[in-house]
């Protein structure tokens, strides 16, 4: 895949990864910070704004940002030639920094499978995007946000390990 090496595309490749990152988990925390936490406050007859408006073009950033982050950052390690001993944990070649770039790896592609087959899924559900009893509505909605939640706290840890793999210490 030659069209995929040298140093531009390097560059290029992982400056969308960082891009899609910041975009996921803007959004991430968007929605926990902010939100989640302000829709009680909201009156009902404005809370169809967002239902109905902005979570759903919210979501569709969210979790297409999520995506291309995993496949981006997917490229870039391939690129950089770690990508078997990243995803091995440094268990192949006894590398820290393997270990380190790993760990964030893994946590990324949890969080990533979260948002496509738990957080998708359920939020189409909460927002009345998908037909179901009040009863599961509501489930679907705490569900989605306890794997948004899970994702938010697993973020913290899954950036430190991305951006100390970097740093010699």
């Amino acid at each position: 895949m030659e069209f995929l090496e040298g140093p531009w595309i390097t560059f290029f490749v992982r400056w969308l990864h960082v891009v899609s990152g910041i975009m996921w988990i803007g959004l991430l925390w968007y929605f926990n910070f902010v939100q989640i936490p302000s829709m009680p406050k909201i009156p009902d007859e404005q809370k169809p704004a967002i239902s109905k408006v902005i979570a759903p073009e919210a979501l569709f950033w969210f979790r297409w940002a999520a995506l291309s982050t995993v496949i981006f950052g997917l490229i870039q390690a391939w690129q950089l030639g770690f990508l078997r001993d990243g995803l091995a944990l440094g268990f192949t070649s006894s590398s820290a920094y393997h270990m380190m770039i790993g760990l964030g790896m893994w946590m990324g592609l949890i969080m990533a499978a979260n948002v496509w087959f738990v957080i998708w899924p359920n939020q189409k559900k909460a927002l009345g995007m998908v037909e179901v009893s009040p009863e599961d509505k509501a489930a679907a909605a705490r569900m989605a946000m306890l794997f948004s939640r899970t994702n938010t706290m697993l973020s913290i840890p899954m950036s430190y390990a991305m951006v100390s793999a970097h740093y010699p210490g």
